[in-house]
């Protein structure tokens, strides 16, 4: 029986707003934020969920409860959909990461299927998680319809597995933007399917955190410089 798995990266956070890098920080949800969930929380109103699933950090909670309003399921943590971490970069302002670890912040725009965090996770262990975790959980709820809650580069990873099955694929994926939502359906006998990614139109212009991201753009930049 065929699963259908949402996966949905939390709403905007301190991190987000401020850019610096969160990892595992666990950092409150921002105004914006706030306000990003109760357009999530309309979005997922008509859509049957059987389960939810989250990272077990507040701002993945919280946006879990959104999604949650008129569903009214026990919502289950599972610590392995928590985000990368990011060792000696959590908490640094994205700004200074390619003064202060330049040959790192250069692995990290140009090649980061290589990217190793300093004293935390190489991507690689990222991947393998991701891709571990979310398939036990559409194998656990066969037929069902399940919403998984993560961060931007967890997710990032697996949607990679889902569209190249390869961690090769990291960089063409892209930044999903906060509460954006991808759909994929699981079945045992042949495998995952992607249904579509990284979709925030449930988001007004005003409430995308990704379109004023300077840190998004200063990666890119970076990113395209290496071709």
């Amino acid at each position: 029986m065929v699963t259908k798995v949402y996966l949905i990266r939390h709403a905007e956070s301190e991190g987000n707003a401020l850019e610096f890098f969160q990892g595992n920080l666990d950092t409150p949800l921002t105004v914006k934020g706030e306000q990003q969930l109760e357009y999530l929380k309309e979005r997922f109103r008509e859509i049957p969920l059987d389960a939810i699933y989250y990272s077990p950090y507040r701002r993945t909670e919280l946006t879990a409860e959104a999604i949650n309003r008129y569903h009214s399921l026990e919502l289950i943590p599972e610590y392995d959909l928590r985000e990368l971490n990011g060792g000696d970069w959590e908490g640094r302002r994205a700004a200074d990461l390619p003064f202060d670890y330049p040959e790192e912040y250069r692995t990290w725009c140009r090649d980061m299927p290589h990217f190793a965090a300093p004293n935390g996770d190489t991507m690689q262990e990222v991947y393998d998680r991701m891709r571990r975790t979310v398939t036990a959980i559409a194998a656990d709820n066969p037929g069902k319809t399940v919403a998984v809650v993560s961060h931007g580069c967890s997710l990032r990873n697996f949607l990679s597995f889902l569209e190249s099955g390869s961690i090769d694929g990291l960089s063409a994926v892209g930044w999903s933007d906060n509460t954006a939502v991808s759909c994929a359906d699981y079945d045992p006998e042949s495998g995952w399917k992607l249904i579509y990614k990284n979709d925030s139109s449930h988001l007004p212009e005003d409430l995308s955190t990704m379109r004023n991201s300077v840190w998004t753009k200063a990666e890119r930049t970076a990113r395209e410089a290496r071709k």
